[in-house]
């Protein structure tokens, strides 16, 4: 029997906050009022990542009236999949939520997710119908995204996803003992197997502040997510390598046929050496940046370096906010 029916439960919500001092308090009285509506214990769980506005300050004076409330302050920007992470290591529930600050994914949603976790699902995604608020161009990239991503790789990484979801114990557990150093969540929990359903929700436009993926984010995101989860890129390099032979030998027969024939028949030119030149030039530059990609994330991991740094992470006890430095040499789960 899951924990999920033996009531009570416990709900952790991880949620990496990056500039979001002008909404994180409406998200806290959604969440707590879902939260409310479940009845169930839960923590929610702050991931400071580096903000340069006062976001670590409103999550402390929310931290400090509310004992469910954790905040973990990073020692500077890591990333939002570093805090995502960061956020996984520390909850404690039988069952956990990711879901950003900016209330473009409705906390009530959860409300369905935890639905489809009772009903036993190992994964409950959030799959959006629209997207409100969001540019053509946006969401146009974005579906050609996922669906390059999924005819790039062995995982059948949903479409029009993110990171909002729900997992049970068992999937965080395996998620927190996956530490490479380039993060895709949602193609790591796919990875993961078991039971995974879609919620299919409406997104909101977000309730204050300015996107933290704009168009270079989002390039750096995607190829961060091809890389960690393909090989095929290598293998097209090798395909156009042996293409681009193929074509050569036969261009070279027909050359030396017509010339046979007919030896006056070419007129020696600079503009189409040129033009060969630069085309080929360019195909092997095309394969030493792609090959260079992958040995330069090899030469990250084999450095291992930790995902992330805690400064320290806080929460009220007996009425006063505590923080509490996590052991010495401890970055990864504590």
């Amino acid at each position: 029997m899951s924990p999920a029916d033996t009531p009570p439960y416990k709900l952790a919500i991880v949620t990496p906050c990056f500039n979001e001092a002008s909404g994180l308090e409406e998200f806290v009285r959604r969440t707590k009022s879902v939260c409310a509506q479940l009845g169930c214990a839960h923590e929610i769980v702050l991931v400071n990542d580096g903000s340069r506005d006062a976001t670590l300050q409103v999550a402390l004076g929310l931290a400090a009236k509310d004992p469910a409330i954790r905040v973990v302050n990073l020692l500077r920007n890591f990333g939002h999949q570093s805090a995502v992470t960061a956020g996984l290591d520390v909850a404690d529930g039988d069952a956990v939520v990711l879901i950003d600050a900016d209330l473009q994914d409705p906390p009530e949603v959860i409300l369905e997710m935890v639905a489809a976790w009772q009903a036993g699902a190992d994964v409950a995604y959030g799959q959006r119908r629209t997207r409100a608020g969001e540019t053509r161009f946006k969401v146009f990239t974005a579906k050609i995204f996922y669906r390059l991503l999924r005819g790039l790789t062995k995982s059948p990484i949903p479409a029009d996803t993110g990171d909002f979801r729900l997992m049970n114990r068992h999937v965080v557990d395996v998620l927190r003992s996956m530490r490479e150093r380039h993060r895709f969540i949602r193609g790591m929990v796919t990875w993961v197997g078991g039971k995974q359903v879609a919620v299919p929700y409406d997104r909101q436009p977000r309730f204050a502040g300015e996107t933290k993926y704009p168009l270079a984010k989002m390039f750096s995101f995607a190829l961060d997510a091809i890389t960690s989860f393909s090989v095929v890129p290598l293998r097209l390099v090798t395909y156009l390598a042996l293409t681009i032979i193929l074509l050569a030998c036969v261009a070279a027969a027909l050359v030396f046929v017509v010339k046979l024939i007919n030896p006056h028949y070419f007129i020696p030119g600079y503009p189409s050496i040129v033009i060969m030149i630069v085309f080929f030039g360019g195909v092997q530059l095309l394969a030493l940046g792609i090959i260079g990609e992958y040995l330069g994330r090899m030469y990250e991991a084999i450095k291992a370096r930790p995902i992330y740094i805690v400064e320290q992470v806080y929460q009220s006890h007996d009425g006063r906010l505590v923080g509490r430095v996590p052991p010495r040499g401890t970055t990864g789960p504590f």
